[in-house]
């Protein structure tokens, strides 16, 4: 694959690994906050859904893609901005792991909930907002991978 491609490619799968998070994220914590739990658990079978269709292939994408642009361009990969949103990918891999399992029993206890007309379990609030603090560093270390693939400042 030439060096235009893969680098759009890259970009592409970029996109939807951060829009596919945001997106997720607000329309999960939306759902959240209507407090009907039927609704949340619609948006938690789409938010699982999504992850499997577009989070796990760009996880994978990304780095492949990466390294090989890397190696194309001649970039060393020891330079401090490769370095660093190698780093930062892995701390955010290593927050979107549990996040996937959280996803997962979130989705099952509140589908459990909306078929027996019940509201959602203690243990669905606990897993939502250890969802949102995993996703807040996982959050901040993909907008820094961004900032330093685009201007390589160091």
């Amino acid at each position: 694959m030439e060096y235009l491609s893969l680098k759009w490619l890259h970009i592409l799968s970029a996109f939807f690994l951060f829009g596919t998070g945001v997106g997720s994220a607000f329309y999960k914590l939306m759902a959240d906050r209507s407090g009907d739990t039927r609704t949340i658990a619609i948006v938690m079978r789409h938010v699982v859904l999504a992850d499997w269709i577009f989070t796990t292939p760009t996880i994978l994408i990304q780095p492949i893609s990466g390294f090989r642009l890397a190696y194309l361009a001649g970039f060393s990969f020891t330079s401090g901005w490769l370095a660093a949103a190698l780093i930062l990918y892995i701390i955010a891999g290593a927050c979107w792991i549990p996040v996937v399992f959280l996803q997962i029993r979130m989705r099952n206890l509140a589908e459990k909930a909306a078929a027996s007309a019940q509201p959602l379990p203690d243990e669905y609030h606990r897993s939502a907002r250890l969802w949102f603090w995993l996703g807040v560093p996982a959050f901040i270390s993909m907008t820094v991978v961004v900032y330093l693939m685009v201007f390589k400042p160091f």
